[in-house]
């Protein structure tokens, strides 16, 4: 259940703004999803990209090597409003099965 939860809000971070792997992974444990690190996010980045949710571009760092930087595509737009809407129907169904 937490893979679909997790694409869907790498993609809402994603669509905040340009954003590069570690600083995905930072955002995510600080939203208190302490249990994904880099090596997790990565592959998740690698296959969004496939699936053309994501585009990336390299870009100078300040500190060391270049930097690859992620951003949504259309479809990736078009998918983060599919899993709001999912989402949104979910948490009212758990929450009236938790809270009838």
């Amino acid at each position: 259940m937490l893979k679909g939860i997790i694409d869907g809000c790498i993609l809402a971070i994603i669509q905040e703004k340009e954003i590069y792997g570690y600083e995905l992974a930072e955002k995510l444990e600080q939203y208190g999803f302490d249990s994904f690190s880099e090596g997790t996010i990565y592959p998740l980045l690698i296959r969004m990209q496939k699936e053309e949710l994501v585009t990336s571009t390299l870009k100078k760092s300040t500190a060391g090597p270049k930097r690859k930087y992620y951003s949504l595509t259309q479809k990736g737009k078009n998918e983060l409003q599919q899993f709001m809407v999912r989402w949104d129907k979910l948490q009212n169904s758990v929450n009236h099965v938790l809270y009838k």
